[in-house]
């Protein structure tokens, strides 16, 4: 089947330099951005169920934009003002840099790891073994993060401030695509949320990441493209391949 219009579960790029345009060009095909799944915050009443006391901490651990804006967003909500001696340990300097957003950036109290990976930054946190920790988190998370911290007896605690919910569509959506591309399980939950009685049929599946492959083929999809591999390091490069392989 010609691949002419493709679903990709992410908000629209805002730059015009991104990969998917050059593929919408160079291939004629349409590609639309319409992100299965959306983040929202708690509610205040819902944070202080867990009767975690913010101003108790002196470090916060983001491991993601997200985790800044909706920690930043409940204090301003629940009127707690962030001392300026607090310290960020972030899990890359692109998370680091967005603190700017909220507070002034000063190297003396932002922290950052290499590789996106929160145990690169375990040395660095272990450096400063005397912070008190605050995790802020989404209501699926693992446990990752938690086995790390308890291994170095470093004092810390968690607590959900944001959760991912499912973007429905209307029913007047028009639902129209030779390929769907997908990010995360969660997406792949959401779309049979969104459509208990979908059926593949000739719908191209795309998947980035081995859960989020792994979450549609236990869904029962059978996947036609996986990103990333030793010979795709990303979604787009996979998928102008895809294209260029399908619709000869």
């Amino acid at each position: 089947m010609m691949i002419k219009k493709i679903l990709v579960s992410q908000p629209k790029p805002s730059t015009d330099k991104s990969p998917y345009f050059d593929i919408e060009r160079k291939y004629g095909v349409e590609i639309v951005f319409r992100p299965f799944i959306k983040v929202e915050s708690l509610t205040p009443r819902e944070f202080r169920a867990q009767k975690i006391d913010i101003l108790s901490h002196t470090a916060i651990i983001f491991t993601s934009r997200h985790a800044i804006d909706h920690f930043f967003n409940q204090c301003k909500e629940m009127r707690i003002t962030i001392p300026e001696d607090m310290k960020y340990f972030c899990i890359t300097e692109t998370v680091a840099l967005y603190i700017q957003k909220y507070v002034q950036y000063r190297k003396r109290k932002v922290f950052f790891g290499s590789t996106g990976k929160i145990n690169d930054l375990l040395p660095t946190m272990v450096k400063h073994k005397n912070e008190r920790y605050f995790v802020p988190m989404s209501d699926v998370h693992g446990d990752e993060i938690q086995n790390l911290l308890e291994s170095k007896k470093l004092q810390f605690t968690q607590g959900v401030m944001y959760r991912t919910v499912s973007n429905d569509f209307t029913p007047d959506e028009p639902f129209d695509y030779d390929m769907l591309i997908f990010f995360s399980p969660s997406g792949i939950s959401a779309l049979l949320k969104n459509f208990p009685d979908f059926k593949q049929d000739k719908i191209a599946i795309g998947t980035f990441g081995v859960q989020t492959a792994q979450a549609a083929k236990d869904a029962g999809l059978t996947v036609q493209l996986e990103a990333p591999t030793p010979k795709y390091a990303s979604i787009t490069s996979a998928l102008a391949d895809y294209i260029k392989e399908n619709n000869a």
